[in-house]
């Protein structure tokens, strides 16, 4: 599990692609590596991965078809910026909300604007998702923890802090880029059971 705080912005060194349609990434970060155990989940952009490798300042995640297909990991090149955050441990802070790095599916940029000292961010949910997007209500954008502003209809609006955007890859974002989005796990249930009646 995970809370949305992204703890450090590492960068993808190396992509191997493999004889299928799985890749290997080896990811550049300012982890201490020595507290990092093989097998360990760290989240990517949201997207929680395996530790199956790792070096003085990298580690190696190997991402499936089904992940490179379902999330953005599959546009990722040698330079890209990611949105690091190691798994939850019993008794740390939940600073944002319970993420499961289990992502649902990619959201668009639609437009970026200055609002006060925050930049305004305008998304647009795949449509199956839309339901689940509710004013003040939480939703991980490549695993940032955000809360919404306002719903209208499949868009949907967050500010985004100057300190959320120096230490994430917010501040790279331009419009039309795509984030991998999970929502709220909260809400996911509710929607459930209110099938069931």
């Amino acid at each position: 599990m995970f809370t949305g705080i992204v703890t450090d912005l590492g960068e993808v060194r190396r992509v191997v692609r493999g004889q299928g349609q799985d890749a290997r990434f080896e990811i550049a970060t300012s982890y201490d590596l020595s507290t990092v155990d093989i097998g360990a989940s760290i989240a990517h952009n949201g997207v929680c991965l395996t530790v199956i490798e790792t070096g003085p300042d990298w580690y190696v995640i190997q991402a499936s078809d089904e992940t490179l297909s379902k999330t953005t990991l599959g546009d990722w090149q040698e330079g890209t910026r990611v949105n690091l955050e190691r798994a939850c441990k019993v008794g740390d802070e939940l600073g944002g909300h319970i993420v499961s790095g289990h992502v649902d599916g990619v959201a668009r940029v639609v437009s970026i604007r200055p609002e006060n000292e925050s930049m305004r961010f305008t998304f647009e949910a795949p449509v199956a998702l839309a339901k689940f997007v509710a004013p003040k209500g939480s939703v991980a954008l490549d695993g940032v923890s955000l809360t919404v502003n306002e719903v209208d209809g499949r868009h949907f609006g967050i500010n985004v802090i100057p300190h959320t955007q120096a230490v994430t890859t917010f501040g790279r974002l331009r419009e039309g880029d795509c984030v991998n989005m999970e929502i709220d796990m909260l809400a996911r249930y509710v929607a459930r059971l209110l099938e069931r009646d």
